[in-house]
């Protein structure tokens, strides 16, 4: 994503004023949660100067669409996690009375 940088003589890279403009942006973008792939065509859009806000609005709107979905998956990972976790506490509450009995999380068999 970045041009081949030139070297000194003792072969250390030497960049530029945009390339390290362009780092920043990519790792701007890579911290949105955009792909590489996704960030690669930004660069092009944004080095090609076109009028690119058709392309950008469709990129974000997908990008948005999946976080929501991801959001969704995760409550409802969270749900399933608290309900686990809500078991265990009453089975170690009543391990406190009783016997000790199995897991009650480790014993189910339903696909989650």
């Amino acid at each position: 994503m970045l041009p081949k940088a030139t070297r000194t003589p003792g072969g250390f890279r030497l960049y530029t004023t945009d390339d390290i403009e362009r780092l920043h942006f990519i790792r701007q973008m890579h911290g949105l949660g955009f792909s590489l792939r996704e960030i690669g065509e930004l660069i092009d859009l944004r080095t090609r100067k076109v009028d690119a806000c058709e392309s950008v609005r469709e990129l974000l709107k997908h990008k948005v669409s999946d976080i929501r979905a991801k959001l969704r998956e995760l409550r409802r990972l969270e749900t399933e996690l608290v309900a686990d976790l809500e078991k265990c506490n009453k089975e170690l509450k009543h391990r406190q009375r009783h016997e000790a009995c199995a897991c009650p999380v480790l014993e189910e068999v339903a696909p989650k």
